[in-house]
């Protein structure tokens, strides 16, 4: 599967220019004829995480609208998880997916084999827990491979500074990277924010953003199980787990704060918050020991004064509440009206959301109205048309952001975003060694449990 002939330059230069060639027959409406015989235009990816983000990633990809595009590599730790991605992708898709036994690969150190299956120019997707983010990305730089990565990006200052860093290797080396904060591809909120840049609501003085519903994923976990090792279990439950994934806060919440920063034209300065836990015990009476809190409510605010207030919940019979809105000076925006980027957007006079209010409705095309495929496309028109595209910048500062909540929550302390990048607090140390047999970067104490945030009490690091 290596192609060590062919250089990045001049299979990116073949992949512009055989783009360019299939838009220029598309709109000619005539059949593109096979060119450079010798050369392969398919641009092939490799997929490394092979859970529910993982598969929906690589169908998006699979559905980009300038092919050719293949699977050909997969990665994971856990057998069952690839082998029913691999079987659920195949059937849909069987003409794109080229991945028998031998490139599909197990382990901590799966991902060097899956990228080294890639030639330049090639995609890697990385959908693992974020807590591998980096390890992943510095291989596939070194290696000039383009990739799609997951948010959130990271949950802690030492890898957030690392992945900057990353950010600028990749632009020099004109790698093509994005990342899955999807709602920057809602053409619907894309509308909205240049009418909110116009003034079509005037100055954004408030913004307010709802994730409120029972508990889903691996929001919470009950003691370790038999047969499973405890770095296995972290990982796999990783929602539960402030070093893998943020927590819920940082996987759950980060769409709706990105699109809300992204419509204000800035990030806050700092944040303040609360949250707790309140029922932390199965139906069956055992306890949840994982580290997220139940409810979590975020006053962010802006270099202006202005506020972003975030509220998210995760308990059984509750009202449910899933969007987002924006409040101006002279009217009031819907963002999202349902999820994390639910169309339509719309814009109203006032601060009273009623059809004889309203100013303007979002409208999209059919073949553009899915986000997720949307920022595929974007991102293979990039490599096909050879342009500028690395969203990992963008991508730290909303996982700053909604780490700095977080920790404002989880601490009981005004945090600002230089402190949340600035934080020594690394949860997750060496992970570029874990082996199967590492201990997990977690311990349980001698209670039983896991550490969990303690506001007012331990101040200086979220646990």
């Amino acid at each position: 599967m290596n192609d060590t002939t062919s250089s990045p330059t001049s299979r990116r230069e073949f992949l512009k220019t055989t783009g360019q060639l299939a838009a220029a027959s598309a709109l000619a409406g005539v059949s593109l004829p096979y060119v450079h015989a010798a050369e392969d235009n398919t641009i092939q990816i490799a997929l490394i995480g092979c859970g529910g983000r993982g598969g929906g990633a690589a169908r998006n990809a699979l559905a980009v609208k300038r092919g050719p595009i293949k699977l050909v590599a997969m990665a994971d730790v856990f057998e069952h998880r690839l082998q029913s991605s691999y079987e659920g992708i195949k059937k849909e898709r069987p003409d794109q997916v080229d991945v028998p036994r031998e490139r599909q690969f197990l382990g901590f150190d799966a991902y060097q084999k899956a990228i080294d299956c890639l030639r330049p120019g090639d995609v890697a997707i990385f959908t693992t827990p974020l807590a591998f983010r980096w390890v992943h990305f510095t291989y596939a730089i070194a290696k000039g491979i383009n990739v799609f990565m997951e948010k959130p990006l990271t949950s802690d200052g030492p890898t957030s500074r690392r992945m900057l860093k990353l950010a600028e290797e990749a632009s020099a080396k004109n790698l093509k990277v994005g990342v899955g904060l999807m709602s920057r591809h809602s053409r619907a909120l894309q509308e909205l924010g240049k009418r909110i840049q116009d003034g079509e609501i005037g100055d954004i003085i408030l913004m307010r953003g709802y994730r409120m519903h029972g508990p889903v994923g691996s929001f919470a976990s009950l003691p370790k199980p038999e047969g499973i090792s405890e770095l296995l279990y972290q990982v796999q439950r990783f929602h539960s787990f402030l070093w893998a994934g943020g927590g819920c806060f940082s996987d759950f919440y980060i769409h709706i704060i990105d699109h809300a920063c992204w419509m204000k034209g800035a990030w806050p300065i700092k944040a303040q918050a609360l949250g707790g836990r309140h029922y932390r015990q199965s139906p069956e009476g055992v306890t949840y020991i994982d580290q997220n809190f139940d409810t979590y409510s975020v006053e962010y605010t802006f270099a202006d004064g202005s506020k972003f207030l975030m509220d998210g919940r995760c308990e059984t019979g509750c009202n449910d509440i899933y969007s987002s809105y924006a409040h101006g000076s002279k009217g009031i925006a819907v963002m999202s009206k349902d999820g994390d980027c639910g169309m339509p957007s719309m814009t109203f006079k006032g601060q009273n959301l009623k059809r004889s209010n309203m100013i303007w409705e979002s409208k999209v095309s059919a073949d553009e109205r899915d986000p997720y495929e949307n920022e595929w496309n974007d991102l293979v028109d990039a490599i096909r048309d050879d342009k500028p595209y690395n969203e990992v910048k963008r991508g730290v500062e909303a996982s700053v952001t909604t780490s700095m909540g977080r920790m404002a929550a989880h601490t009981g302390q005004e945090i600002t975003f230089d402190d949340m990048l600035n934080c020594e607090h690394l949860m997750a140390p060496d992970v570029d060694k874990f082996t199967m047999d590492s201990p997990a970067p977690l311990q349980l104490l001698a209670n039983g449990r896991y550490p969990v945030p303690m506001p007012g009490i331990t101040r200086t690091r979220e646990y």
